[in-house]
C-alpha cells in the first residue's frame, strides 16, 4: 500500500530539516508522497518541489494557516494553494508578522516569570535565516537551560495554550483562514481537531467551504480518530492525516516521526479531485 504524509515542516518555519532534507526522508522510508505545510509561509515548496523531482517522490504543495477562534489557536490547512502567487505571499507575510507579534509577547511573559530569555537566543535556534521562528524553538532553549527536560513539559507548563507563558494576540479568524486558501486555488482542511474542544466549529467551516478534516495525527487517540472518521463521512469531507512533521531536537521528535500517521494514495487521489473541483 502507499503511503502518503501530509503534513511536514520544515526550516521554512519551525522544522528543524532543510525542505530537500524532507523529501530525502520520505524516499528513504518508502512514502509516495509528501506534503510540506510550513506556519503561515510558502517559503520551503520551491526547493521540495526540486527535490521530489531528484528523488522520485510527489510533493504536494501547502501550508498551515495560523488561525484564533475563542482565544484558541486554530490551525487550517490548505492544500495545493498557488504558491507562486505574489498576492499570496504577501498575505501569508501579513500572518507571519502576527506571528512575530506573539512571539515577542510570549517572550516578555516568560521574563516576568523570571526566566531568563531572549529573543535572539530563540532566533538562534533556526537552522535557516529568514523562518519563521515558533514556539518549539522557545521550547529548545527552555530545554538547554534546564529550565525544562523536555519538549512536552515545555508546552505543558509553558507554551501550549494552558501554559503560563501562552499569549495569543488577535489574528485571522477559522473562516477567514479558510476563504484565503480556497481564493487561492488550495484545498482547507482543518489541522489535527482533537487538540482544540471546538468541534462544534467544523460545521462553521464547512459553511464557508471547509472541505476536509485531518483525521490522523499523532496527537488523536484512537477515539479521536474514530470521532473524526465519522464527522468527515457523514459530512461528506475528505480525509486526511499526517505526522506533523517538526524533525528532531535534543533527541526528540515533535509531534510525531515522518510517515508515522499516513494516509493511502487513495485519499490524496479524493485530495486531487476535489482540487480540481475548485479550479
Amino acid at each position: 500500500m502507499n503511503r502518503v504524509d501530509l503534513h511536514t515542516h520544515t526550516t521554512a518555519s519551525d522544522g528543524t530539516n532543510q525542505p530537500q532534507e524532507n523529501v530525502r526522508l520520505a524516499k528513504e522510508k518508502g512514502l509516495q508522497a509528501i506534503a510540506i505545510t510550513d506556519h503561515d509561509t510558502v517559503n520551503g515548496i520551491k526547493e521540495a518541489m526540486q527535490a521530489g523531482s531528484d528523488f522520485g517522490v510527489e510533493v504536494i504543495p501547502g501550508i498551515e494557516i495560523s488561525t484564533l477562534s475563542k482565544g484558541q489557536d486554530i490551525h487550517v490547512l490548505g492544500y495545493f494553494v498557488d504558491y507562486q502567487s505574489t498576492a499570496f505571499v504577501e498575505e501569508v507575510e501579513e500572518l507571519r508578522d502576527v506571528r512575530r507579534k506573539r512571539n515577542r509577547m510570549m517572550i516578555t511573559r516568560m521574563q516576568e516569570l523570571g526566566i531568563a530569555i531572549t529573543m535572539d537566543e530563540v532566533a538562534q535556534k533556526q537552522t535557516k535565516q529568514g523562518g519563521n521562528i515558533g514556539r518549539p524553538h522557545m521550547a529548545e532553549v527552555l530545554m538547554e537551560k534546564g529550565v525544562v527536560s523536555s519538549m512536552e513539559e515545555a508546552f505543558e507548563t509553558y507554551l501550549g495554550k494552558e501554559g503560563k507563558a501562552y499569549i495569543n494576540p488577535p489574528r485571522i479568524s477559522p473562516e477567514e483562514g479558510v476563504k484565503l486558501i480556497l481564493c487561492y486555488g488550495g484545498v482547507p482542511v482543518l489541522a489535527h481537531p482533537g487538540l482544540y474542544d471546538q468541534d462544534e466549529l467544523i460545521d462553521d467551516l464547512v459553511k464557508v467551504g471547509l472541505k476536509g478534516i485531518e483525521v490522523n495525527h499523532p496527537d488523536h487517540s484512537e477515539a479521536e480518530v474514530k470521532k473524526y472518521h465519522k464527522m468527515a463521512q457523514e459530512r461528506q469531507l475528505l480525509v486526511t492525516g499526517g505526522s506533523d512533521y517538526h524533525g528532531v531536537r535534543h533527541g526528540e521528535v515533535f509531534h510525531g516521526d515522518l510517515g508515522s500517521q499516513p494516509v493511502t494514495e487513495e485519499h490524496l487521489s479524493e485530495l486531487k479531485k476535489v482540487h480540481e473541483q475548485i479550479n
